[in-house]
């Protein structure tokens, strides 16, 4: 009999999230039955998207929401062989017993010179964000300008990387100046940190005194107000996340972007990867191609120890990280 730990949500979040909204529990799991398998994480995922879903997809007393790169260590499945990899919503544990409908194999020509945390990173859900935000909601074509929030992060930083490859011109906001420096190694044409510079109006219009085409929103909040009025006309803007907010205990109110949105005719669209489901396993084999041709760069901030996770989530809310947070076990 194998023993779990498990960090469980005792209270849900007020305001920025804390130690003590945590609690780290062992549990002894039975043997897999018939069409069942036991998993070992190997990596585990943080991600801003868990603080505010946290609200609406769990209560009290459950084990965090979040996935992992799992390895099968028993089964009774014939889909998952012992020794085989998986990325699993398994939330943050160290061992699991399921059935399967929530695994999905590593790509099975998955490169031994390519780190398999990039299957929760660049070559998973933050790269899968990207290429489906650029290309279903944005339709970023060549020759045009982008704007990219929290562009050091997992998902911004692989949405630069695209649109270079595109033929784009790119401008990132990042909240340091390492993280400025990254984006500038990246290829990003400009990039600024927001936390410095004077008046964010006048970065952005001089970092494209041409203003936008498109805008990748993952920040929201008062960037988002001052992005919106540098948008061209017809600009499109596909909202990803809106990281500034989530901590808030009283929300925030206006300016609002009504009246812009009517006279520049703007199109702003709010996405979740999973609605491209259908499609996943072609853009995951583009993303690979793209790393292993060196077009996308990739850059892992990673915390060792299960026992650190709150910390690591945490770290990733006050913007710690450069590139994909992740957990080794």
């Amino acid at each position: 009999m194998v023993q779990a730990k498990t960090w469980v949500l005792i209270r849900h979040f007020e305001g920025f999230p804390k130690e003590s909204d945590f609690e780290l529990r062992v549990e002894q799991l039975p043997e897999p039955n018939d069409g069942e398998v036991l998993l070992e994480a190997l990596f585990l995922s943080v991600d801003p998207y868990m603080r505010p879903f946290s609200r609406f997809r769990m209560k009290e007393g459950d084990v965090m929401i979040g996935t992992q790169v799992a390895k099968v260590i028993q089964s009774r499945n014939p889909a998952f062989p012992v020794g085989s990899h998986v990325v699993g919503r398994c939330g943050w544990r160290t061992h699991t017993v399921c059935d399967g409908t929530d695994l999905t194999p590593i790509m099975p020509d998955w490169p031994q010179d390519v780190p398999m945390s990039l299957a929760l990173g660049t070559v998973g859900m933050p790269g899968l964000t990207a290429v489906y935000g650029i290309e279903e909601v944005l339709g970023l074509r060549e020759g045009e300008t982008l704007l990219v929030n929290a562009a050091a992060g997992a998902v911004g930083s692989v949405v630069g990387q695209i649109a270079k490859i595109k033929g784009c011109k790119v401008v990132g906001s990042a909240g340091s100046d390492a993280k400025v420096a990254f984006l500038r190694e990246l290829g990003f044409d400009e990039a600024f940190n927001y936390k410095t510079v004077g008046s964010l109006e006048e970065a952005l219009k001089k970092a494209a005194p041409d203003r936008y085409d498109c805008y990748f929103e993952n920040v929201g909040g008062h960037f988002s107000s001052v992005a919106v009025q540098q948008m061209k006309d017809f600009g499109r803007i596909a909202v990803c996340g809106c990281i500034s907010l989530y901590n808030d205990t009283v929300p925030q109110t206006g300016p609002y972007p009504h009246l812009t949105m009517i006279v520049k005719q703007l199109k702003m669209e709010g996405f979740m990867q999973s609605r491209w489901e259908h499609k996943h396993p072609e853009s995951l084999k583009r993303l690979m191609a793209w790393v292993q041709e060196g077009k996308l760069q990739r850059r892992e901030h990673v915390t060792l120890g299960f026992e650190k996770m709150p910390s690591a989530f945490m770290g990733l809310l006050q913007g710690d990280n450069l590139g994909k947070a992740l957990v080794k076990v």
